[in-house]
């Protein structure tokens, strides 16, 4: 039987090799549906900066646009990425958030069905648009905090359920 902490170990290990943002259909989703106690040690741990950058990429947005939307600092984020460290525990948290925000994407579509879409450009796309649920801004100004990215999962929630107004 595995204890808790070769449990969380085996969670950062995996993470930080198997999960990343290479844009392959289920790394996202599996982020999205890890569980809470292996998201939390993996944010403890911090991932690498570099992920910043890969995820922009995914995106198809721009790396810096990506990091005002996270309320993450350039020169920081920089700094880390050529000393090939890992970020902070509130930064590897808003950068989670962002990639498990497109796992809930890519569970809401049946990628395999349409291997041409990718969840990661719509989104980057949907949270540049002004929405009306939220008076006009972007969902995109709600990603530098944890509670904005939840609001912001909520919304797609509800557009997918069709409660969305």
């Amino acid at each position: 039987m595995t204890t808790r902490t070769q449990t969380a170990k085996i969670a950062t290990k995996r993470t930080a090799t198997g999960l990343k943002t290479t844009g392959k259909a289920g790394a996202f989703i599996a982020l999205y549906k890890m569980d809470f106690a292996d998201k939390i040690n993996t944010i403890r741990s911090g991932v690498p900066a570099q992920r910043v950058g890969e995820l922009s990429s995914v995106m198809g947005m721009p790396k810096e646009a990506l990091m005002d939307s996270l309320g993450l600092s350039r020169a920081t984020i920089n700094r880390k990425v050529q000393r090939e460290q890992t970020l902070s525990p509130e930064e590897s948290e808003r950068v989670m958030g962002m990639e498990a925000l497109i796992g809930q994407v890519e569970a809401m579509i049946d990628t395999e069905n349409a291997p041409e879409f990718s969840a990661a450009k719509w989104l980057a796309s949907w949270l540049a648009a002004p929405l009306p649920a939220l008076g006009g801004a972007t969902p995109g100004s709600f990603m530098d905090t944890v509670e904005g990215q939840k609001y912001v999962g909520n919304l797609l929630e509800m557009a997918r359920s069709g409660a969305y107004a």
